[in-house]
């Protein structure tokens, strides 16, 4: 007999800023045999700089923590901390007090290593064998010397029933780079979306946002939508998608003397090695190396950004029994990016689909 949806939610601590933690594991601990019981779990992050891949992309890195470090590491070099992000610049975010922005930490580079990579804040996993591994990947785990405490939920179940799929039209600004968040109040989708899944009786389930399948030049992601970060920083990376690592590389022009050998090392340890080997190969001058450099500063984010074409919000009513509600981080917002117009028209179409769980 099929056991009943059942929720399991946890507090972790990371060790450090960057760290992958078997939440599996910590389930196991929890309650003993979780995942045999069922045979599909969904986990859900209440954060914007932590949450977990898909299961098919953890698969081909063979569920190995190292390859999943490595893979990140790599876009922690585009978005390396410290660089010139608005998000940063604690006296132009004009929303936080004076006491926030003593505190707050400085992660855009976290952020946009989040949307970049392809975490999700919500996935869906088979349970195909009990002591399976399930990794959670914090990009922002301390501020400072404080360890931040993170929050997650994991929903263990059987089967999935599609109750109701519709369009949902989302109008956009004239501008070719935009973003929308989808939770603003004034679009009300968020209400919308949770009076639907109360009317359809779903008590523990899920709902998906997905990108119509004729929509092109544009991405989903579940993030904050804080306006210096998602206006700003974000829109530099869709224009110039390797701008923020390009100031550590661009530096050494300042340096003639020493540009060939410093070219050589940037491309080698901070961009792709097979350009270093060509360097080496050919010997080229010093004005050949900034034109290759500029080149790959012009890469379209589409090659390298792992923009999402869905995303997913957990609906629970807790292990109470309680009113089902979206279940979202304080922070957390699903967000429509473009980074090319459609033609003249000002719309973009989403499908959602309402998933129960049994």
């Amino acid at each position: 007999m099929a056991s009943s949806p059942r929720d399991i939610t946890l507090t972790i601590q990371p060790e450090s800023r960057f760290d992958v933690i078997d939440v599996a594991e910590r389930v196991r601990e929890e309650e003993e045999g979780f995942f045999g019981r069922f045979g599909r779990s969904a986990f859900t992050s209440y954060h914007t700089t932590a949450g977990y891949f898909e299961q098919s992309f953890a698969n081909r890195l063979k569920n190995n923590p190292e390859a999943l470090e490595a893979y990140l590491e790599s876009f922690q070099k585009l978005f390396p901390p410290d660089a010139d992000y608005l998000h940063d610049q604690m006296e132009l975010r004009n929303e936080l007090t004076e006491e926030q922005k003593a505190v707050e930490p400085r992660n855009a580079d976290s952020h946009l290593t989040f949307i970049g990579s392809g975490l999700e804040n919500t996935v869906t996993y088979l349970n195909r064998r009990p002591d399976q591994s399930v990794w959670f990947v914090d990009l922002d785990g301390t501020n400072g010397d404080e360890h931040r405490n993170r929050k997650t939920t994991i929903i263990g179940y059987d089967r999935e029933t599609v109750t109701r799929r519709r369009a949902v039209p989302i109008r956009m600004s004239g501008h070719p780079i935009d973003s929308v968040n989808l939770w603003d109040p004034r679009l009300g989708l968020l209400e919308e979306l949770q009076h639907e899944a109360n009317q359809l009786g779903i008590r523990k389930g899920r709902i998906d946002l997905a990108l119509a399948p004729d929509e092109s030049h544009t991405g989903l992601t579940v993030n904050e939508y804080e306006t210096l970060l998602m206006q700003h920083d974000l829109v530099d990376v869709l224009r110039d998608p390797i701008r923020f690592m390009a100031q550590k590389g661009r530096n050494m022009i300042k340096d003639p003397g020493a540009i060939k050998e410093k070219a050589k090392d940037y491309m080698k340890y901070d961009l792709v090695h097979v350009v270093n080997e060509f360097i080496d190969a050919m010997g080229l001058s010093e004005t050949l190396v900034e034109r290759i450099i500029d080149k790959f500063f012009q890469v379209p984010a589409h090659r390298f950004l792992r923009m999402k074409r869905s995303v997913s919000m957990i609906v629970s009513d807790g292990s109470d029994g309680a009113q089902s509600h979206i279940v979202s981080g304080t922070y957390q917002s699903p967000i429509l990016v473009q980074w090319k117009r459609r033609d003249e028209r000002r719309e973009r179409i989403l499908e959602a689909t309402f998933t129960r769980f049994d």
